[in-house]
């Protein structure tokens, strides 16, 4: 296992290091999310569907003055997910309302809320009950070989790329991998559930892109091999009970994640149990175009799917700090 502040991002790439660079994020403009529902509201119900437009701001705390301007429990709001803070939002929220009121949904608008709709639903949000995120980025000053650039966005387009869960999914600094150590390796327990949750997401997270990194170094990240149970090749979420996978792919995990041991136990005794997450990310109508020095691309990704783990791998993306 990792010994303290040795939590290693540096993933390796299925196309090798990008030849050019780019800063990321100057402007939250520069990242724009639509959340895609992928249904239509009931029209009835006991819920209400809200849709709002956030700048910089992170969901939980949007939840929140949904909370408070319709007078109910945090815990009576729901949401598909978390979405990017540093970035421009369109996001649905659920409330529950069992008694109709009269409530202005205007309320809600600031400097960095807008409401935009609201419709009457028969259910509750949950994560990842969305069809997709569809994104909208720009890259500034890019710096390098153009021709590389286009070149490894055709064979996205065409090939997709590792499936990595994001670095935001463990923390800054991978501060949420230091409290996965503490939780396992040390036992140090925590009484604040959402905290755990978080920590377990990120523990297994880890052990994901452990074998996805060792599948990208053998260059067989896209292939089936023996043992697979999905009908694409995948990895483990880990959990309670066997590997789902067996054969040669059983062995390979289970020789990745042996340094891992402390935390496969911990996730298994948490109560997890083993789920698969595919390790290909294809983006759907991927396009791109330029602005003199600027690269903006289109894409469209399942819940669940990082944009940034897309992005790596187009251009070393130099981060404005917060």
């Amino acid at each position: 296992m990792s010994e303290p502040n040795t939590f290693s991002i540096d993933f390796p790439f299925a196309y090798g290091k990008p030849a050019v660079s780019a800063k990321f994020r100057v402007e939250c403009e520069d990242f724009v999310v639509n959340e895609i529902l992928g249904f239509e509201a009931s029209g009835e119900g006991e819920h209400v569907l809200l849709e709002v437009l956030k700048r910089d701001d992170n969901t939980p705390w949007v939840a929140k003055q949904v909370a408070r301007i319709a007078g109910v429990k945090p815990m009576d709001v729901g949401y598909c997910g978390l979405k990017d803070r540093r970035a421009v939002t369109r996001q649905w929220f659920s409330v529950y309302l069992p008694k109709p009121k009269a409530i202005d949904w205007r309320q809600l608008n600031c400097e960095t809320i807008q409401y935009l709709t609201h419709k009457q639903h028969n259910k509750k949000l949950r994560r990842g009950e969305h069809a997709a995120n569809q994104f909208i980025i720009r890259l500034r000053d890019v710096q390098g070989d153009v021709d590389d650039i286009e070149q490894r966005l055709v064979a996205i387009k065409n090939q997709g790329v590792p499936n990595y869960f994001g670095e935001q999914r463990f923390g800054r600094e991978q501060a949420n991998l230091h409290q996965v150590d503490e939780l396992f390796a040390r036992k140090v327990r925590t009484k604040n559930q959402q905290q755990k949750g978080m920590v377990l997401s990120a523990a297994r997270s880890w052990l994901f892109n452990q074998v996805l990194a060792a599948r990208v170094t053998r260059a067989d990240w896209q292939a089936l091999l023996a043992g697979e149970p999905e009908q694409v090749a995948s990895g483990p979420l880990w959990g309670r009970g066997r590997n789902l996978a067996t054969e040669a792919l059983g062995q390979l995990e289970a020789d990745v994640l042996l340094p891992w041991q402390a935390w496969c136990d911990g996730l298994e005794h948490a109560g997890l149990s083993q789920e698969r997450r595919a390790l290909v990310q294809s983006p759907l109508d991927l396009v791109w175009r330029w602005e003199g020095p600027h690269l903006v691309l289109e894409f469209s990704l399942a819940p669940g799917q990082f944009a940034t783990s897309l992005l790596r791998e187009v251009a070393g993306l130099e981060l404005l700090e917060e």
